[in-house]
């Protein structure tokens, strides 16, 4: 008797999910995500202030995007994510449902439940995709990894060191100045 075929689900099914239900579809399979908490809010917010303000003082031509963003990792509908943060400096990516192809930069801001996803599954998906800079933010763990694919080259730092953004010469976060 041959084994049950799992389904491969598409964008299209994503877009069925019931209103509010939020998920990510990687290689035809939908990951449910728990709404965020306060403090993977409070680091978005700030981080996506920092990042947009650096943009616009520089007069630069990429943008940056909080979540809910959707990003289509692949031509075939069957990768869809939402990063928490993304920087996108190819307008060409751009259209009014989201970002077609890979973000320059991405930003996850780990919480309990997307532990495995953010550090083993997102990762290769984003190095894959050919996101050049890959920021995991871990407030349980009070650490910062940024993985930089081009070329490969992995830090880590905590919540007390300031961070360079690998695609800015100039920018630096300094995480212990956001009072997390």
């Amino acid at each position: 008797m041959p084994l049950p075929q799992e389904k491969i689900y598409t964008i299209d099914d994503i877009y069925a999910l019931p209103e509010g239900e939020r998920a990510e579809l990687i290689d035809g399979r939908i990951y449910y995500m728990a709404p965020p908490s306060r403090t993977q809010q409070r680091i978005i917010s700030k981080l996506n202030q920092l990042i947009a303000n650096h943009i616009d003082i520089k007069k630069g031509d990429c943008e940056v995007y909080p979540a809910p963003f959707a990003v289509y990792l692949d031509k075939n509908t069957h990768t869809y994510v939402e990063p928490d943060i993304s920087v996108i400096c190819d307008k060409n990516k751009l259209d009014d449902k989201g970002c077609k192809g890979a973000p320059d930069w991405v930003i996850e801001i780990v919480s309990p439940g997307s532990r495995r996803m953010d550090y083993a599954i997102k990762l290769f998906q984003y190095r894959s995709a050919g996101v050049r800079e890959y920021w995991i933010v871990d407030p349980e763990k009070n650490r910062i990894m940024v993985w930089s694919f081009q070329p490969e080259d992995t830090t880590e730092y905590t919540f007390s060191d300031s961070v360079k953004a690998g695609i800015y010469d100039d920018l630096f976060i300094d995480f212990s100045q956001l009072n997390i």
